[in-house]
């Protein structure tokens, strides 16, 4: 696995040059029918949205296998010895498959209490990303965000396509919260993102239209 380096996204941009696109900090919501099989049922949150493309981490696929104290060990943040000594906050950071791009590299989405100057995205209402090993060595300190998830990889579009799916019924999509984001019960979140349109999952048809 590579250490994580760095923001990434489609635009390449910073924070403070980058214009805000109308989905960033918007959730999608893969629609039922959706025939990518990689975001079957997948809520996303979107981290950068504009004439560019958009990128967005997949915040309700646990990832298999992995928990985060292994990856800290994995990637040298700590020694193994030390798991038994990490603090209550890092036993509860969820590792996702954040997407079909980049999947050996880590992104961090959390709350904005913690921030690393020319390395913090961010991103709206108190949510940032930061994709450098720093964040996850706080983490392990006990210094770091007082929510977060990491991902591996994320969800690129390329300019476009994310509209066109959505004009597809590809997805719909509605506000964030923490809840979704950093809900420990990652196996509900997309039923709850549905209700937050008002929609019965086993109502819904594949010919819903926008939110």
């Amino acid at each position: 696995m590579k250490t994580p380096r760095g923001t990434s996204g489609k635009s390449g941009t910073s924070a403070k040059s980058r214009r805000r696109g109308y989905l960033d900090g918007q959730m999608l919501i893969a629609m039922p029918a959706m025939m990518d099989d990689r975001f079957s049922r997948s809520l996303i949150y979107v981290c950068a949205h504009s004439s560019e493309g958009a990128m967005g981490i997949v915040v309700n696929h646990p990832a298999a296998n992995i928990n985060f104290s292994d990856l800290l060990v994995k990637l040298n943040v700590i020694p193994a010895a030390d798991v038994i000594r990490l603090p209550t906050s890092a036993g509860g950071v969820k590792v996702m498959r954040g997407g079909p791009v980049e999947t050996e590299r880590g992104f961090v989405l959390h709350s904005a209490d913690f921030f690393i100057e020319n390395s913090t995205l961010p991103i709206d209402d108190g949510i940032c990303l930061t994709a450098t090993i720093d964040i996850l060595k706080a983490i392990a300190r006990g210094d770091g965000p007082a929510s977060a998830i990491l991902a591996l990889g994320y969800a690129g579009w390329a300019p476009g396509q994310l509209e066109t799916e959505i004009q597809g019924n590809g997805w719909l999509h509605c506000a964030a919260d923490p809840e979704l984001i950093f809900g420990s019960d990652t196996g509900r979140k997309y039923d709850k993102a549905l209700r937050k349109l008002g929609i019965d999952l086993g109502m819904l048809s594949s010919e819903a239209g926008h939110a």
